[in-house]
């Protein structure tokens, strides 16, 4: 049986993979501001264990990290998933929204390996499955203060596995396109090969089970966005602009 440690379980993603795991019989700790919701989750699924913890504190997950082990034995794998989606009109900036999606998003996940790294290393090992984003691609629409934390986390992930590997603690990154949730509810534009939670936790599952380093889906989408990076920019504006209906009069 392995231990499943999980950031930002309350919703989306993150509680559809609980749920899956602990359908699949295996331990499941995680953590999320909600604590209702945890409690909910603990009476629902056998296996599960939730504390409230708030990822912008190091100090805050720490004590989640020790009550998760205290709990359920040693993390083999932590899914580090917690995160903010705010649309931007990037004519109207609030410097405390970027800042919140900074501290969030990407020091959310620090502040988590802070405590998981020490642990595994004195275990013999693991696995840290970091959540980012297509949008940390290429910028995306509405994506000003959203996207660049994901870009963060890509190379982030990429720069652990050189410290990393040598303890055997294995890292992947997982890159997901459009997916229904309290967060993507809020966008006006067309969300290309939009996938539901369920789904998309079971991309994550699978992905887990191999060695790769880049777990993406819907491979109908991230192929085609994949293949944007290399096109000179003033295609890139031009055809996303008109994917997500955005003005382009002057792209």
């Amino acid at each position: 049986m392995v231990h499943y440690f999980i950031t930002g379980a309350s919703s989306g993603i993150g509680k559809a993979l609980a749920q899956q795991l602990c359908a699949d019989e295996q331990l499941v700790s995680a953590v999320a501001r909600r604590t209702d919701r945890l409690q909910a989750m603990e009476t629902e699924m056998s296996g599960f264990h939730g504390f409230q913890a708030d990822v912008t504190s190091e100090a805050s997950l720490s004590s989640a990290i020790a009550d998760s082990i205290a709990a359920a034995g040693p993390i083999n794998v932590a899914i580090l998933n917690a995160g903010i989606y705010e649309p931007q009109d990037a004519t109207k900036i609030d410097p405390q929204v970027y800042a919140r999606h900074m501290d969030v998003n990407y020091m959310g996940v620090v502040n988590a390996l802070a405590s998981l790294v020490p642990h595994m290393i004195s275990n013999g090992g693991g696995k840290i499955v970091i959540v980012s984003s297509v949008a940390g691609w290429r910028g995306l629409p509405k994506s000003a203060a959203y996207g660049p934390t994901k870009a963060a986390l890509i190379s982030l992930a990429e720069s652990l596995v050189f410290d990393l590997a040598p303890k055997n603690i294995a890292v992947q990154v997982v890159c997901p396109g459009f997916v229904e949730s309290e967060a993507t509810a809020v966008n006006d534009f067309e969300m290309p090969g939009l996938m539901t939670s369920d789904a998309a936790a079971n991309d994550v599952i699978t992905g887990m089970s191999t060695s790769t380093f880049l777990i993406h889906f819907p491979k109908s989408f991230t192929r085609k966005l994949a293949l944007l990076k290399w096109v000179p920019d003033s295609w890139f504006f031009k055809i996303v602009a008109r994917q997500t209906a955005q003005t382009k009069d002057k792209l």
